[in-house]
């Protein structure tokens, strides 16, 4: 009965068929949306997404499930992306919190450790989404000492092309240039 009751809180019922149960049987699941939508950054070129990972340091309220849940709500709407679902749960023994939000355009994952007053976040959306928008929300609702952002652009463009390497190309030529 407890893994029965384990895997409802997971959103798995055993009583009746979940998605995941006929996918693992050959059937696929029903598609989140059905309208086709470009889901390509650009900047330069063509990205499949932008991920940020996101560190708060000196963070409050972080182990608080209904704060947590609100306040990904709230990063959600502002940086103009599509809610799915959201799954969020205490990680024993540390009090602290891990979870998912899936959204149509990608996903936000968080680990939460309050003895530590730290969260760690990533964001890898597509398309018109806005991340950046977030962290304005992550700011006012934990009230970091320390925010960290780093970002990704993801590409499967082999590296000798992307945007960063050529701009360094770029200025070695006219170091050369100058030079001569």
């Amino acid at each position: 009965m407890a893994y029965q009751d384990a895997l409802f809180q997971l959103g798995m019922d055993l009583t009746r068929s979940s998605t995941a149960q006929k996918e693992d049987h050959g059937e696929s699941a029903p598609a989140a949306h059905v309208e086709k939508k470009d889901c390509h950054v650009e900047r330069n070129m063509r990205f499949a997404g932008t991920h940020l990972s996101i560190d708060l340091i000196g963070a409050d309220r972080i182990g608080e499930l209904p704060v947590i849940e609100a306040a990904l709500k709230r990063c959600v709407e502002a940086a103009g992306a599509k809610l799915l679902h959201i799954h969020l749960h205490h990680v024993a023994p540390h009090g602290g919190v891990s979870g998912i939000v899936v959204l149509a355009e990608g996903q936000i994952s968080l680990l939460s450790r309050p003895a530590l007053r730290y969260a760690a976040l990533d964001v890898f959306v597509g398309g018109k989404v806005k991340p950046h928008l977030a962290i304005e929300v992550l700011k006012e609702v934990f009230r970091p000492t320390s925010i960290a952002v780093k970002e990704h652009l993801r590409t499967n463009a082999p590296a000798e092309h992307r945007p960063d390497k050529l701009s360094r190309r770029a200025a070695v030529r006219e170091r050369a240039q100058a030079a001569a």
